[in-house]
């Protein structure tokens, strides 16, 4: 499975703020708001629909389909995202969204189904699934239909056109991490990677902003763990200790503890890292990662965090739980398509809306779909310092300015 200032618009104000609380700037819509800007002369007119099967959260007049696993072994993601979309509903005044949730179960066969029953019932977008097998099942369906889809897997293999993912990407972190690391004069690197899909497209994108930067890759090890043992990583933190002295930056992307073993073992050995800069990923967001000395200036990117607080913050109160940190991908998928029914009119989920080089503002900071259904995110740049974080490079406000 793993989506202030606004820019000047274009000339249909295709930038949508869908920040939902009440903090920072002013909202476009008041409290809980969200605007495109006027589409003058585009009413939204839904005409007759057939009955809708199943639970339905909303009363408004435009369908769509929310797709979750809702059985099976992924259930509780599922009721935490369904209570997000319902919390974005909720603080999304007067939306004019109504949305048909189905189950996926996870699989193809099921996201198939699930995408038929919403699109038969009537939806013009799907929110969902949550899982890349469901999502290639429901797009088998959607696409031949001309029914975009706004998925929540971080798989990009599922990505095309029509088909966007609004999850955190590998390919987004490594270009922010890389990218900062290059204006800070860090000019070689290494890395140290999974030896599976996840590793496949940070290596691709790690690669391809390295050569952006006009940098140097002195040395890529990939590592694989069997039955969970950490012997080839730990084989492979050798080999790569061998050129530590001769980088500038070492990128270990993963998440689970890798990069703090990696660090105990060259430390043991007694490996002088000097200043090497250790740059990691969005998987490094975690109160383990934040509180381990070891680890102690350390850079990873990830979204801003004022919106995140917030949110989480309405969650427990209305739900009596601190919600995972994907939960605001359902928040923001319900958000931007109640944000596109108010103001875009009968244009709501067309391709150049949703492309829109623009963008939109979440609860996580700025992002954008890419024609390709990858998106790229405005992340920020933190530090880890044995005990929290610090920012600093602070998340773009305009894709534009990059500022």
């Amino acid at each position: 499975m793993f989506g202030r200032m606004i820019p000047k618009m274009a000339q249909l104000k295709t930038l949508v703020r869908l920040t939902s609380i009440c903090t920072g700037a002013a909202l476009l819509s008041g409290c809980l708001g969200s605007s495109l800007g006027d589409f003058s002369g585009q009413s939204i007119n839904s005409g007759a629909q057939p009955v809708a099967s199943g639970e339905v959260l909303g009363t408004g007049t435009v369908r769509v389909g929310l797709l979750l696993p809702l059985s099976g072994n992924n259930s509780s993601i599922a009721m935490v995202f369904k209570n997000a979309a319902e919390l974005a509903l909720a603080n999304f005044p007067n939306a004019d969204v109504q949305l048909l949730v189905k189950d996926t179960g996870g699989s193809a066969q099921g996201g198939r189904a699930a995408a038929q029953a919403a699109i038969s019932e009537g939806a013009e977008l799907i929110l969902g699934p949550v899982f890349s097998s469901a999502v290639s099942g429901a797009a088998s369906v959607a696409r031949p239909s001309n029914v975009p889809i706004v998925a929540f897997s971080s798989d990009s293999s599922v990505a095309a056109r029509g088909v966007y993912l609004l999850s955190f990407l590998p390919q987004s972190d490594a270009k922010r991490v890389v990218s900062y690391a290059s204006s800070q004069s860090k000019r070689s690197f290494a890395a140290l990677l999974p030896d599976d899909s996840y590793g496949a497209v940070a290596e691709a994108a790690f690669r391809q902003e390295v050569g952006n930067q006009r940098g140097q890759i002195l040395a890529i090890q990939r590592y694989s763990f069997n039955g969970g043992s950490t012997a080839d990583l730990l084989a492979k933190t050798d080999i790569i200790s061998q050129v530590v002295g001769k980088v500038d930056a070492l990128f270990i992307p993963a998440g689970g503890g890798v990069a703090p073993l990696v660090m105990q073992t060259m430390t043991q050995k007694g490996i002088n890292l000097g200043s090497v800069k250790i740059l990691g990923s969005g998987l490094w967001d975690t109160a383990d990662m934040k509180n381990n000395p070891i680890m102690t200036g350390s850079w990873f990117p990830g979204p801003e965090r004022s919106g995140y607080g917030a949110f989480s913050s309405r969650y427990q109160t209305a739900f009596g739980t601190v919600p995972p940190r994907n939960a605001t991908l359902a928040y923001d998928g319900v958000t931007l398509a109640a944000g596109l029914v108010r103001s875009a009119g009968q244009q709501r989920f067309s391709t150049n809306i949703l492309t829109s080089k623009d963008g939109f503002i979440g609860i996580d900071g700025l992002f954008r779909f890419m024609p390709s259904g990858e998106n790229e995110r405005g992340l920020a740049v933190y530090q880890l310092t044995g005990n929290g974080t610090q920012v600093i490079s602070p998340a773009p406000r305009d894709f534009r300015s990059g500022t």
